[in-house]
């Protein structure tokens, strides 16, 4: 189940065309197997200096501790949906290069990066993720002892996805709203700040 889109532009990779971020989630679990091949994906991006500044905290709906410590993070609105969801995952850059401790501007791009590995990945094996910035970073660097230098960057639910029914009325109006996009003319320049390219005209 996939949101409509529009205003394509160009070919593009089913795995890339099909994911989204639901917000109905089924309580179906999610299996050990698909879990680590979802960090194995994660694991195999490139970063710079290879430093892989990235860290994941996880935690399944069975393991009852860990996945309440993570859900308490989100903000209200978050978790009034993502309570369905089977797994919880968060992410953490670690911000100085462990070779010398000198700050690593590249941290958080690359712990994206990784992060977008893991959700193509994800897509690959049938699941959804919805990445949430709503989620209260103090606490979970408390929470989960979380040094300093290291910065939670985004909360993650992971799951198969449920009819839009299952949500609140405006949940669901948000659920099945048309994807939109930017027009790459607006994104991809060429020689100067705002000149689109003319690969594009």
């Amino acid at each position: 189940m996939s949101q409509q889109r529009e205003g394509v532009q160009a070919s593009i990779h089913e795995l890339l065309s099909e994911r989204w971020s639901p917000r109905a989630f089924t309580d179906q679990p999610v299996t050990a197997e698909k879990i680590m091949s979802l960090f194995e994906a994660a694991r195999w991006q490139a970063s710079c200096f290879n430093e892989q500044p990235w860290t994941f905290f996880i935690a399944t709906r069975e393991q009852g501790e860990d996945y309440q410590a993570l859900f308490d993070c989100l903000v209200e609105p978050n978790q009034a949906w993502a309570q369905t969801a089977p797994l919880l995952i968060l992410a953490v850059a670690q911000t100085q290069f462990s070779r010398n401790q000198k700050p690593n501007r590249h941290a958080q791009y690359d712990t994206g990066m990784a992060v977008a590995n893991l959700v193509t990945e994800a897509t690959c094996l049938g699941l959804h993720v919805h990445q949430m910035a709503g989620f209260n970073a103090e606490q979970a660097r408390t929470t989960l002892n979380i040094p300093e230098g290291c910065e939670p960057m985004a909360v993650m639910a992971v799951g198969y996805c449920a009819a839009p029914e299952s949500l609140s009325d405006v949940l669901q109006e948000r659920e099945l709203a048309p994807r939109t996009r930017k027009d790459l003319s607006s994104q991809v320049f060429q020689g100067s700040w705002g000149i689109t390219t003319t690969l594009l005209k």
